[in-house]
């Protein structure tokens, strides 16, 4: 029985270790969870959407992947609204080039886009960690970047997932979109929410944490590739980036 056991345990760690060589190493695992609750309008979800286009089919992003130590990075893209309210957009996707960049965009081009209600950050950052959990990648670094125009109105509070989160080794980027548009039942604008502060203090977090600020949903765009472009390449700089010209 000794004999068998042992051999068990054998092939247990052997099983282990062959699950681990066949994850692949990358320089970054990155979430990108964009919010499509009530407040985001057909308008402006496709705005935000057409920002990740056009993101990943620029010479800047692909500039920055191949300047990593492994010249390849894992990118999966989800929609959130409500805390029961995340869905899988772009599963996990290699991207080590321009090609594989382009095919990222095209998938993001077909797809539809989801539409919810509530905003549940807690639910996205809870439903984000765990897609790093035996995805087939070995990140030397794991962020999610949450982008949202509004504050945690839904679900447990945005701290306590943050947190768990953290302790992790997951870090946690942002980019709060200010607006004065008018909002579902009379509620604040995100301007009036100070949402660029919510976010520096109960969103983001975690070594080299920054976020962007997209002025309106408009400005979108440029927010996104600034964004990407400093997630990718790892750089140090400000914790909070009101605007960056190309």
């Amino acid at each position: 029985m000794r004999g068998r056991s042992a051999f068990s345990a054998v092939l247990l760690v052997a099983a282990f270790s062959a699950v681990a060589a066949a994850e692949l190493p990358v320089d970054l695992e990155l979430v990108l969870a964009v919010d499509v609750s009530g407040s985001v309008d057909d308008i402006e979800a496709n705005q935000q959407r057409q920002g990740y286009i056009e993101a990943f089919r620029d010479p800047l992003v692909h500039r920055a992947i191949e300047q990593g130590a492994h010249r390849r990075i894992a990118v999966t893209y989800i929609e959130w609204a409500g805390a029961g309210w995340q869905q899988v957009v772009v599963p996990w996707t290699l991207l080590d080039g321009p090609e594989a960049c382009a095919r990222m965009a095209d998938m993001l081009a077909e797809a539809p886009i989801g539409r919810g209600r509530w905003t549940s950050i807690s639910g996205a950052i809870d439903f984000a960690a765990r897609l790093f959990d035996d995805n087939g990648f070995d990140g030397d670094r794991k962020v999610i970047d949450i982008s949202g125009d509004g504050t945690n109105n839904n679900g447990r509070p945005v701290e306590d997932a943050r947190w768990e989160a953290l302790e992790k080794g997951i870090v946690i980027n942002g980019l709060p979109i200010l607006n004065d548009r008018p909002q579902p039942f009379g509620m604040p604008t995100p301007r009036q929410l100070a949402l660029d502060d919510y976010y520096e203090r109960w969103v983001i977090g975690g070594p080299g944490s920054f976020m962007v600020v997209a002025n309106d949903f408009d400005d979108f765009r440029r927010a996104v590739l600034a964004k990407l472009v400093r997630e990718i390449a790892g750089t140090d700089g400000p914790r909070r980036v009101a605007r960056i010209d190309r």
